[in-house]
């Protein structure tokens, strides 16, 4: 704790009030004296008058009465004013201390009653203002851990566009997660793709697309701007979220009601159609009428189909949350060679992971069929299941299933995780969806990539 000392400006009060003493206790001793002497001599007057040579002895004696006036006043005012000035210096150092925002210092309670209850008085706004110090420190430590955690990628600059703060997330999109404090906006916009540098370049926010990795799906982003005044100093703020999972889950929010109300309102008319085929079999059953049995068996096999159709579209629209257990991998991938043919590649993670067996075992066994049904040879189908950990530490397995198929065209791809879009003539759009809501409800994510030379790659991610 470095303490500053006071700047004197003219007489201090504690030297103002002996020097008042002094002169008051002087004063008193002159006039008593004067008062005193007038009688003796006659008369005040004459008493001035007379030459100094007669009075000499007086004057000698005056001048010693002064003198230990003003020894014994200065000494008792500086006894008596001591402890005052002691407690004055003190308060004004921890006011100096105050207005240089160090609040760590205390004063002495001594002297009397006032000045213990001053001295108390400052003590009692120090300890508060030092614990309110340590409340916003412990706050600011909270929001900066808060911010830099953010997926949403904050930009705080100046009025000249350069850099003051930016979070982890930020880093990473603009510089590889290398700090850019200090940097001017223009600079990091050379490194980023030319639809992101337009839509920070221009001064509105909203919403904007940037290209998908590996021809995969466009990401969908959100940009808003903010501005304000910190010390007579313009700040802009820029924040980017990306909006793509949370559009999607929107969108399929609102597919899985449309398929709920259509299911019910088919299964209110399925049911009634199956019972009058019934009902007709058993009243015509004597006819024995070909024609008729036909009509009643197309019409059952049709109204089947029918309900197996909405069976699988309600499974997807209430596909329940998973139950978690430990998962053996060399188990896993025993069950799946069984249905489908496969090559697997790498060594397969010796720790177990917490995943729902019965749903991830239908995303698989989902996937290889259609690797198996994109053209590609039995041996050209590959699985591979290994340990991964992201930018941002995170560990996880990461699942590739390759084919030496045909591969997908930019346009299918950007589509074919969605509901009810298919290439084939009997798909019901409904398998990679179902895959896709299995993972995300796994906190993991899938994409598609088509392989460099030929074939298809699916990606799953899903963390430890």
């Amino acid at each position: 704790m470095a303490m500053k000392l006071p700047v004197k400006f003219g007489l201090a009060l504690r030297t103002k009030l002996i020097l008042g003493t002094i002169i008051a206790s002087v004063s008193g001793v002159l006039l008593s004296l004067l008062l005193l002497s007038a009688p003796l001599s006659g008369s005040l007057s004459e008493s001035l008058t007379e030459p100094v040579q007669e009075q000499g002895p007086q004057w000698g004696m005056l001048a010693l009465i002064i003198l230990a006036t003003v020894t014994l006043s200065w000494a008792m005012s500086y006894f008596v004013t001591r402890k005052l000035g002691t407690s004055l210096m003190a308060l004004e150092i921890g006011l100096l201390n105050f207005k240089d925002n160090d609040f760590s210092i205390s004063i002495p309670v001594s002297g009397d009653e006032q000045l213990s209850a001053l001295a108390t008085l400052f003590n009692e706004s120090a300890a508060s203002l030092r614990q309110e110090r340590q409340y916003i420190y412990q706050r600011e430590l909270l929001l900066d851990k808060v911010i830099q955690s953010s997926p949403n990628v904050m930009l705080l600059l100046d009025d000249d566009q350069r850099v003051i703060y930016a979070n982890d997330a930020a880093r990473h999109l603009f510089n590889q997660g290398t700090r850019i404090e200090g940097l001017n906006l223009t600079t990091l916009l050379e490194s980023v793709s030319d639809e992101l540098a337009r839509a920070l370049q221009n001064p509105k926010g909203g919403l904007f697309s940037l290209a998908g990795l590996d021809e995969g799906e466009d990401e969908t982003w959100h940009l808003s701007r903010g501005q304000f005044l910190l010390n007579g100093q313009f700040h802009h703020l820029l924040l980017l979220k990306q909006m793509t999972h949370e559009l999607n889950r929107q969108e399929v929010a609102v597919w899985k009601k449309v398929i709920r109300i259509i299911s019910h309102e088919l299964n209110n008319s399925v049911a009634p159609i199956a019972s009058m085929v019934n009902s007709g079999r058993m009243i015509t059953r004597e006819l024995n009428d070909p024609k008729l049995k036909m009509i009643f068996d197309t019409i059952e096999d049709r109204t089947n189909h029918l309900s197996q159709f909405i069976f699988n579209y309600a499974r997807f629209a209430k596909l329940p949350l998973p139950k978690k257990s430990a998962v053996d991998w060399h188990k896993l991938t025993e069950q799946l060679g069984q249905h489908y043919a496969f090559k697997l590649e790498g060594k397969l993670p010796d720790s177990q992971a917490s995943l729902d067996l019965i749903q991830m075992e239908q995303v698989l066994l989902n996937l290889l069929k259609n690797a198996h049904e994109s053209g590609s040879e039995p041996d050209g189908v590959s699985l591979s299941i290994e340990t991964s950990t992201l930018a941002d530490g995170t560990s996880g397995i990461s699942i590739e299933i390759k084919d030496e198929g045909a591969g997908m065209s930019p346009d299918v791809l950007k589509q074919a995780l969605l509901p009810f879009y298919s290439t084939k003539q009997s798909g019901t759009g409904l398998g990679l969806p179902l895959c896709r809501e299995i993972i995300e409800a796994h906190d993991g994510r899938i994409s598609l990539h088509n392989r460099d030379d030929v074939g298809l790659c699916v990606r799953v991610w899903l963390p430890q």
